[in-house]
């Protein structure tokens, strides 16, 4: 029975994958639909372009191709043509029936260094982050100014610097010291201060201490947030790892859906709440927006944030009274707090709640050499997508309607559940592993296990005999379980993960070796049967501690390592616990066939 429901789940990875790519809208409130297939098909007919099927599924057009050099030249073509209309993104289409998906049976992921996965580098954008500490500086010393009387005419951020003008040399002093007592920080000073005396004018940034600080907590608040993104898409064994000051390596081997993996991944998503501007407020105070859905609709909001995305703990949809979708918020007790105090006051007064996204604009140029490029360039986009009456007090939960359709709604609560970015960041580099490497590797590894099976099973029969055979088969049936518990489990198979199986093939017939030779020891003092019987039974005890103090190593391995050690742990950990079942029942199985229930004078073993 084990032996049948292993081989089902094994039974996928026969069926080749086929090189594919996948087409989904960058606007993720659009579904791939017909006229964008008739497009794809009229573009890829033009350039002669050769592909084998294409077909809509869920909300992305699949192109299949016979060959990587077509789906590659494919790519490009699509890119060049179609911008930032479009995510494009390589993967390999299994072939698995339809009758083994339906029970759950799919092929073994293949690990980045195999072919089945994606590389994306990404860059922290640090100014974008230090303009985002310097607002918050500005709009706190506005209010600390007046609450202290300090008189200023004039107060802006420029070049990633404050610049407050006062009103008289009074006031300028008084700013000046407040500075200086806010500058000491633990490790050094917080503020470079440039003064301007004659004028009335001070100068604030950041010195290089602050700044360092502000860096690593932008490029560590968007390492955690990437980590929990990952972890929503249920990637596999992901790699997303700090590169030198302010860049980012996300690895995800085995990814199923890399469009939407692109999608979450790529995207800074955040919120703010702002109050509406009424008409007591400042011009200099208030800005003018537009409507997500709606962009000839627009309204002014404050600029003062009441609270960000960086607050929200927990997020999930909903639908509200009259069945469109919404999002409800659970904010920490600080954002709590905050929004308390903002909404106490002004009930009445609406609320609105910005969208914040950073988008991509890519345009083809001609560089130096004459070749066709594209050049990126990034910028922040501001939409409302909420703009409600306040009508009783809010705290730290609360739910914001108007978000769309429902899977919008759902992508918006994953963003915010999973959290914040502290600052956003750039596609620098983004490449699937060549395929063409992954299949050397695929193909070294793979001579490496036929060449270590095959002198195992000549050893195991011309030193063992017909016990050898039986201990043969029970090796096959290992490498069927192997596979079957990874495809079962999901686990990605990757190159250190081949030599975990090349070990156990080696390790597995060292139980059989023991029982071997056990039986042989019997021989010479018992009968045939009562040889064979207790040769099984006495050798269980010595094959259980020597694995079970392997699989502990093993488990060590998978707890404390990362990457490539986590894969060789998990299939020299499913290698243990199979070599044990198929050594001590497969083969007691076989032999009990063999020679069960018979007369046996003499027993060569």
């Amino acid at each position: 029975m084990v032996l049948v429901i292993g081989s089902i789940y094994a039974l996928p990875n026969l069926y080749p994958t086929q090189p594919s790519i996948q087409v989904a809208y960058t606007d993720s409130a659009k579904s791939a639909d017909q006229s964008l297939l008739n497009e794809l098909e009229d573009i890829l007919e033009k350039e002669k372009a050769n592909y084998e099927e294409i077909f809509l599924r869920e909300n992305k057009i699949v192109i299949k191709f016979n060959d990587v050099d077509t789906q590659l030249s494919s790519k490009t073509l699509l890119q060049n043509t179609l911008l930032d209309k479009v995510i494009i993104a390589l993967f390999l289409e299994p072939s698995t029936p339809q009758w083994l998906k339906d029970l759950g049976a799919n092929p073994v992921k293949l690990g980045l260094d195999l072919s089945g996965g994606v590389h994306f580098l990404l860059e922290v954008d640090i100014d974008t982050a230090q303009q985002g500490r310097l607002e918050l500086l500005l709009d706190s010393y506005r209010k600390t100014f007046k609450e202290e009387k300090i008189k200023f005419d004039n107060s802006s951020i420029k070049d990633l610097a404050l610049h407050f003008e006062f009103s008289n040399n009074e006031s300028y002093n008084k700013a000046l010291k407040k500075y200086r007592e806010d500058s000491p920080m633990i490790n050094g000073v917080q503020y470079i201060i440039t003064e301007r005396p004659s004028s009335n004018v001070l100068l604030l940034e950041y010195s290089d201490i602050a700044l360092k600080e502000i860096r690593d907590y932008a490029v560590g608040q968007n390492l955690t947030t990437l980590r929990n993104r990952v972890n929503e898409l249920g990637v596999s064994e992901p790699i997303v790892q700090r590169q030198g000051a302010n860049r980012i390596v996300v690895e995800l081997p085995g990814v199923q859906d890399p469009t939407a993996a692109k999608k979450i991944i790529g995207k800074t998503a955040n919120l703010e709440f702002r109050l509406e501007a009424n008409s007591r407020t400042s011009p200099l105070r208030k800005e003018q927006f537009d409507f997500k859905e709606n962009e000839f609709q627009n309204a002014y909001l404050e600029k003062a944030v009441i609270v960000s995305g960086d607050r929200v703990t927990n997020a999930n949809t909903g639908f509200d009274e009259s069945g469109f979708a919404q999002v409800n918020i659970t904010l920490d007790m600080q954002g709590g707090r905050a929004m308390q105090k903002a909404t106490s006051g002004n009930i009445g007064r609406k609320l609105g709640v910005l969208f914040v996204e950073q988008k991509t604009k890519s345009e083809l140029i001609t560089n130096s050499l004459g070749e066709s490029v594209i050049e990126q360039t990034t910028y922040i986009e501001k939409n409302i997508i909420s703009l409600a009456t306040i009508q009783v007090v809010l705290g730290t939960s609360f739910r914001i309607t108007g978000v769309g359709s429902p899977a919008e709604a759902s992508e918006l609560a994953l963003l915010l559940r999973a959290g914040a970015l502290a600052a956003p960041m750039k596609f620098v580099e983004e490449r699937t592993v060549g395929p063409s490497l992954g299949k050397e590797n695929i193909e070294l590894g793979m001579k490496s296990i036929i060449i270590g099976f095959c002198l195992v099973v000549l050893f195991m029969a011309l030193y063992y005999r017909v016990f050898g055979i039986a201990a043969n088969i029970s090796l096959i049936i290992n490498l069927v379980l192997i596979t079957g518990i990874m495809s079962l489990l999901g686990a990605s198979l990757t190159l250190p993960g081949m030599a975990g199986i090349v070990l156990t093939v080696g390790m597995a017939v060292d139980a059989n070796v023991l029982i071997f030779s056990r039986i042989r020891e019997e021989l010479k003092n018992k009968e045939p049967q009562t040889a064979i019987r207790d040769g099984f039974s006495r050798a269980f005890v010595t094959i259980f501690d020597a694995n079970v103090t392997t699989l502990i190593a093993a488990l060590i391995l998978y707890i404390i390592g990362t990457g490539p050690v986590k894969g060789f742990a998990i299939t020299l950990s499913i290698g243990i616990v199979t070599s044990m079942f198929t050594a001590i029942m497969c083969t007691r199985a076989m032999v009990n066939l063999i020679y069960g229930n018979k007369n046996i004078q003499v027993l060569k073993i």
